[in-house]
């Protein structure tokens, strides 16, 4: 591979990096309060509302059917009016947010369900209020699958972020596509999926390393002092 296709290699790579990074901190900042919210309005839980909970669900339920690729044609329109354009990186970042949210959302529900209820009865019979519930009982017993579902929707993104590609999106994918596909270099496209692939090795080795760390952390804090 020629020097210039390698600098265009390491471009796409850094494109995909703000891609995947800006996209992962907005969805994280978005779907983990609607997970909390998800759980909180649940039936017998801290704050229950049935009609809250099912149009909430809904609304997961629908972001979390549609396809990612017909989810960025959809909303080229919203596109266009948040960042003023539906081609390049920054456009990317719209739809992947999109798309995230409610992934990032359930699977914070599913590891906040898997906190023991007796803490819980024991924080209320205390007299904590929801929201000392969820950021001192919740939020710290759940933290390790927090984690977790962090890695699974950042792993997520990568394979998005190079689909968002062959539309223009920028990024590894992108590269891909013009130089691999369209202008039959086989190289360019084998260097792409290695760089994804180590790309989400690192991601996912870090990501549970992190994970089994508090896992451990919050395993010796619940041990009762001798």
């Amino acid at each position: 591979m020629s020097p210039a296709m390698l600098g265009l290699l390491l471009d796409a790579f850094l494109e995909t990096l703000v891609m995947v990074g800006i996209s992962s901190a907005l969805s994280a900042v978005l779907g983990l309060p609607l997970g909390v919210v998800l759980v909180a309005t649940s039936p017998g839980h801290i704050r229950e509302n049935a009609i809250v909970n099912r149009v909430l669900g809904a609304v997961v339920n629908a972001g979390r059917s549609t396809p990612f690729i017909i989810l960025l044609v959809a909303i080229i329109p919203f596109t266009r009016l948040v960042v003023g354009t539906s081609i390049g990186t920054a456009a990317a970042v719209v739809p992947l947010t999109i798309a995230a949210i409610p992934f990032v959302a359930r699977l914070a529900e599913a590891a906040l369900r898997e906190v023991d209820p007796g803490l819980i009865e024991a924080a209320q019979s205390m007299g904590a209020t929801p929201l000392q519930i969820v950021l001192k009982v919740l939020v710290p017993e759940a933290l390790p699958g927090l984690v977790a579902a962090i890695t699974i929707t950042v792993v997520t993104l990568i394979g998005y972020s190079a689909m968002a590609g062959a539309v223009g999106g920028g990024g590894l994918g992108d590269l891909g596509i013009r130089y691999g596909y369209q202008r039959f270099l086989p190289e360019v496209m084998l260097a792409v999926v290695i760089v994804l692939i180590a790309l989400v090795q690192v991601v996912q080795s870090v990501g549970d390393r992190l994970a089994r760390r508090l896992n451990k952390r919050l395993l010796r804090s619940q041990q009762p002092s001798a």
